[in-house]
């Protein structure tokens, strides 16, 4: 049969088994809102709100820190940069796999002692608290921005695909009822309906990569090598096995992967909603357990998307994956219907049930994400700033409230022009930003004696001015076919990726701007910091 033939019977397929594919997809989204508003009657103060209580064992936070993690960009972006690019793509895999162990040896017990509900917390203890806490307020809710265009961009595709939308109008709406999903998650269920959403999501995810796993595997014979030579020999590309399809042309392509590769290890780290799910354990051994336990069960996933990508490329081949999205983030859905059977009732399922299965992963990415920048809106800059430590829980958890719906309205904005693109490449933008402004300031607060309060705004401000300047005038804005805006071109900095540039920045700005800085730094708050992050004495 040829390509053609296999799109057009999909598309008929699809059509024909629509009411199907839409009943399960609703019995998903319903179910997890149901999760939601069960949790939510329990969420009584701004512990429940912001920390779930505190009552979550190592097991359950690691199910939900890898939930948290494995999110749009892990099953569909790539899934399609692997089957596009190959070798290339599964850089991708490897980079946010061995994020972790920065993550696990540096900031995860440290920060669970020190810190009671954000990142601000932690900076505030030695340091001036109000420029402090406005700068990583402000800091949490960029990161979080860019990495809920990730997740946006994920849910139109998805969705589109399933209703058979093809118009930009009908995207951008599907894009606007993701983000009111969102609010709601977070508005009505808190920390404690988010952590469910995502533990819940993070077992479905497993089963649904494994299963198609498994089928692809048995597709050849759980041959792996010949899986390898039928994605290579059909995606009609040299080199589709080896390094540098993607990063290996040019001199700056090769920039590109070491700036990619950079940002992808140091920026979990930094990650406000990775952060604070570390406030969710009762102990920072917990804390220590579940980045273990989501260690296992991210990298046994990561390993998984290989089969999915490289499947992908050797049963469907990238011209067919192209047109149904440029980026390559249909992938995984098309596959999960090949699988299933082209044209049969089966293949409908596997499409509706493991789209639903992506949906619900992008939900809880996303609620997770805007619970992070809420609550360092209402915790950091509204309770401790604007109202200088004298705002009530209630007051604080309205705010937060309010902050979702706002930050909810820029995400679907910013999503509406993001939908073309590759939601690995996005996230990546995240994870250089969160690297450049947050990772160095919280490094240097733990670990530096002479750090103070020039040094983190220095280091936050001048991180995330530079990533985000960066960005704008990079070809993932303008100037090339997969820009956010195609017809527009003034970009000057040739990287798609700033973290080469903005990273070292960051780091730097920080030691300069305590050089000089002329206030003393606090010997004695530090010599308590640094008992409380490394033994837990007085930790919240």
């Amino acid at each position: 049969m040829s390509s053609s033939a296999v799109i057009q019977l999909a598309a008929s397929s699809t059509t024909e088994h629509r009411p199907l594919i839409i009943t399960l997809f609703a019995v998903f989204v319903a179910a997890t809102l149901a999760i939601t508003v069960w949790a939510g009657r329990q969420t009584k103060s701004a512990s429940d709100f912001y920390a779930g209580g505190r009552q979550f064992s190592a097991f359950q936070n690691g199910l939900a820190v890898s939930g948290d993690y494995m999110s749009a960009a892990s099953f569909l972006g790539i899934a399609g940069a692997i089957a596009l690019f190959g070798y290339d793509g599964f850089l991708y895999s490897i980079g946010f796999l061995v994020a972790w162990l920065v993550a696990l040896l540096l900031v995860a017990e440290p920060l669970r002692n020190a810190g009671r509900y954000t990142m601000g917390d932690v900076l505030a203890f030695r340091m001036r608290q109000r420029p402090v806490r406005t700068a990583a307020g402000a800091s949490t809710i960029v990161v979080s921005i860019f990495y809920l265009l990730a997740q946006m961009a994920g849910a139109g595709v998805l969705v589109s695909l399933l209703l058979g939308i093809t118009s930009d109008a009908g995207k951008i709406l599907i894009v606007a009822l993701v983000g009111v999903l969102m609010i709601l998650y977070v508005t009505i269920g808190g920390m404690k309906g988010t952590t469910w959403v995502q533990m819940v999501k993070a077992v479905l995810l497993i089963a649904g990569a494994l299963l198609m796993t498994v089928m692809v595997l048995w597709k050849f014979h759980f041959n792996v090598s010949d899986l390898l030579g039928a994605a290579a020999e059909k995606s009609g590309k040299d080199g589709f096995l080896e390094p540098g399809l993607k990063y290996g042309a040019t001199g700056t392509s090769k920039l590109d992967f070491l700036s990619l590769g950079l940002a992808l290890v140091l920026g979990t780290a930094g990650l406000p909603h990775i952060l604070i799910r570390f406030y969710t354990v009762p102990t920072a051994k917990a804390a220590r357990k579940s980045v273990n336990w989501a260690i296992g069960i991210i990298g046994a996933f990561y390993l998984m998307t290989i089969a999915l990508g490289f499947g992908a490329a050797a049963l469907i081949g990238p011209k067919e994956i192209k047109a149904k999205n440029p980026a390559g983030n249909a992938a995984a859905p098309q596959l999960a219907e090949y699988l299933g059977g082209v044209g049969t009732t089966g293949g409908a399922v596997m499409l509706a049930v493991i789209s639903a299965v992506a949906f619900a992963t992008i939900l809880a990415v996303v609620a997770g994400l805007t619970l992070a920048s809420s609550s360092s809106f209402a915790h950091d800059i509204y309770a401790n700033v604007i109202r200088k430590g004298k705002a009530t829980e209630k007051e604080e958890m309205r705010a937060a409230r309010w902050a979702t719906v706002f930050i909810g309205a820029v995400a679907i904005l910013l999503g509406a022009f993001a939908r073309d693109m590759n939601v690995a490449g996005l996230v990546a933008l995240a994870f250089a930003v969160a690297a450049s402004a947050n990772l160095p300031t919280i490094l240097y607060s733990l670990f530096w004696k002479r750090f103070t309060t020039g040094g983190a705004l220095w280091s936050i401000y001048g991180g995330l001015i530079s990533s985000v300047v960066l960005v704008l005038f990079s070809p993932v804005v303008s100037g090339k076919p997969t820009s956010m805006f195609k017809n527009a071109d003034f970009y000057w900095f040739p990287l798609e990726n700033p973290g080469l540039i903005s990273i070292p920045l960051g780091f730097l700005l920080g030691w300069l701007g305590t050089l000089l800085s002329r206030e003393p730094a606090d010997a004695e708050k530090f010599a308590e910091l640094e008992v409380r992050s490394l033994t837990g004495t007085g930790a919240h």
